[in-house]
């Protein structure tokens, strides 16, 4: 990723760091101003956080809408890139190699849509591997780990001790589980009065 020109000395700017709006598919959105910028907003993804540059002289108004704009706008971006069945097999395969040295070898990966309170499944002895199509458009890492979650069951059928160490490998697995259990979460919220759809 190339440096950030907002972070050439002498520059002086200044930066916020607040929670995603929900939905957002980032840990932490950091706005940063800079004087050097008259009109451009731009946004991307870094790491787990998205970091939106406006101009220092915007309202917070002004922040607070820009900030909701470029959100989905990434949003928009990111599910372009969604895979399909090939690329997930793909995928699969790759994370195979680098986190179980190859050794889950699964006969079919795909999406379904008839998967409403699982996030993916497994069946080991058929080698065949389900993600729920509401994983479409989530963070990377996080379709990651659950795909390394079915492929371990290919390994360890049960979720014992074994089949946790296993997972263990993978660096992002408590941030994509929590990520999870945040989207479960947040399904169960009571939708305020004047929320859309109403």
């Amino acid at each position: 990723m190339p440096a950030d020109p907002l972070h050439r000395a002498g520059k002086p700017q200044r930066s916020t760091t607040s929670p995603p709006p929900s939905g957002s598919g980032a840990s932490a959105i950091e706005v940063r101003r800079s004087t050097r910028r008259r009109r451009t907003v731009s946004a991307y993804r870094e790491g787990d956080r998205t970091v939106v540059l406006i101009p220092a002289r915007m309202s917070e108004a002004e922040e607070q809408r820009w900030v909701t704009v470029m959100l989905d706008k990434l949003a928009a971006q990111e599910s372009k890139r969604m895979f399909g069945d090939a690329e997930l097999a793909a995928r699969a395969e790759q994370l195979s190699a680098q986190y179980f040295d190859g050794r889950a070898r699964p006969a079919t990966v795909r999406w379904v849509t008839n998967q409403n309170t699982r996030w993916g499944s497994c069946t080991p002895s058929e080698g065949s591997i389900r993600l729920s199509h509401r994983l479409q458009g989530m963070p990377e890492y996080v379709v990651d780990y659950v795909l390394l979650h079915e492929l371990a069951h290919l390994l360890v059928p049960g979720h014992g001790p074994r089949f946790w160490r296993l997972l263990e490998a993978y660096p992002r697995t408590e941030r994509a589980r929590g990520y999870l259990e945040g989207v479960v979460a947040a399904g169960r919220l009571p939708h305020p009065p004047g929320a859309r759809g109403e």
